[in-house]
């Protein structure tokens, strides 16, 4: 099983691993989070990232996921990556974790992509009409 790590700005990593756990029914497995806080030196940071990604590799590798992308989160990612290991994708919202704990057993660059795909297509401009057709979550 490939690791997850989230890596975001204050308490979003905190927040979207309780609301992935609501949407699966339970706390997916081999899931982290690192909150960066305001005052906090990424530098000072990194040996706790570099633990966590360790602990969370079990062989298949880790899916390190960032909110913004070229922000203190994003610039901490890059230190971490190994390609085709730990990989890193800018931009994590709900629907892109759900995809990318539904899809992770697998390997890590297909997983990138489902990630990816998950983040785009739960970004959608609806109408009032538009969510009755689906579950409530």
């Amino acid at each position: 099983m490939i690791g997850i790590l989230i890596i975001a700005h204050g308490t979003l990593g905190e927040s979207l691993i309780h609301c992935a756990s609501h949407v699966m029914g339970t706390r997916p497995p081999m899931l982290r989070q690192l909150g960066v806080g305001t005052h906090d030196d990424p530098v000072e940071l990194l040996p706790e990232a570099l633990q966590m990604v360790r602990e969370l590799d079990e062989g298949q590798g880790v899916l390190i996921m960032s909110d913004i992308y070229g922000a203190t989160p994003c610039n901490l990612v890059s230190k971490l990556l190994v390609p085709g290991r730990v990989e890193g994708v800018a931009g994590v919202n709900l629907p892109m974790l759900v995809r990318a704990l539904t899809y992770r057993n697998g390997s890590i660059l297909p997983l990138v992509e489902k990630a990816l795909s998950g983040g785009h297509e739960g970004v959608v401009h609806f109408t009032e009409d538009a969510c009755s057709h689906h579950d409530q979550a």
